[in-house]
């Protein structure tokens, strides 16, 4: 099956609103539309920057989704500081990066609070980017393809075929976020082609064959193509490389 790719930047805690305006309008300066016939292209803002970006691409007529990096699982209540899966879909949010590493590792976030998560935003109608990857000493000690096995299986415990087809999954390995370093083609591949191997355990293999598996981890316009060309990487989950729209772009560009 052939899927299209997804080029999806997080700009993690990066811009005001004003400066997300500008990001957003760079973006769309330099962006042809009929691009989107080719790929499909999102940027996850921080919260409060979410309506401003959409306001730009709907404004010009761009069909770039917009996603949020982060969502509590339940639909209301006292949970001071969340946003719920009702308030992003208000929004306009099509996607929404859940299990990042960094909220694992800073914010303690486990693999039950990531399922529950998908659960919600599958629920909602949002797309959840699915974040799995391993640390250094995990690649070390050669358990890796268990390692992040299992949090795909975790993350997906209790839904089903139906609810997952529009799921996105992003390998990104922990020591090569925001490092400067990245996994070899032959690495990201690897890795990739395992995690599409457990959704086709978990789903069959006609939907895993649907699912895109995004590769992170300091992608950038001058190694993109190369690891676009690998056969179970669909596409780039972008982070510091996306926060320049001529970079943004060119990313894009290669995943034509």
């Amino acid at each position: 099956m052939a899927r299209r790719n997804l080029i999806a930047g997080n700009w993690k805690m990066n811009n005001t609103i004003g400066e997300a305006v500008v990001l957003a309008q760079e973006i769309s300066n330099k962006f042809y539309p009929d691009w989107l016939d080719k790929v499909d292209v999102a940027v996850c803002p921080p919260s409060v920057d979410l309506k401003p970006v959409v306001n730009v691409f709907e404004f010009d007529h761009l069909k770039i989704g917009v996603g949020a990096q982060n969502v509590y699982w339940e639909e209301k209540g006292a949970f001071t500081g969340e946003i719920s899966v009702g308030m992003l879909r208000e929004i306009g949010c099509v996607y929404c990066i859940v299990g990042h590493s960094e909220r694992r590792n800073l914010f303690a976030e486990t693999n039950e609070d990531v399922n529950k998560k998908v659960r919600a935003l599958i629920a909602g109608k949002i797309k959840p980017i699915v974040c799995v990857g391993e640390s250094l000493a995990v690649r070390d000690a050669g358990t890796y393809l268990e390692f992040v096995t299992a949090q795909v299986r975790a993350a997906f415990a209790g839904v089903d075929a139906f609810e997952a087809k529009d799921a996105v999954v992003a390998y990104e390995p922990v020591w090569a976020i925001g490092t400067g370093r990245t996994a070899t083609p032959e690495q990201a591949e690897e890795v990739c082609a395992a995690v599409r191997a457990t959704l086709a355990e978990l789903f069959g293999a006609e939907t895993a064959d649907g699912m895109r598996v995004l590769y992170g981890g300091s992608m950038n316009e001058g190694n993109a193509e190369l690891l676009l060309a690998e056969p179970d990487i669909d596409g780039g989950l972008i982070g510091g490389a996306s926060l320049k729209a001529a970079s943004f772009v060119e990313i894009v560009k290669a995943a034509m």
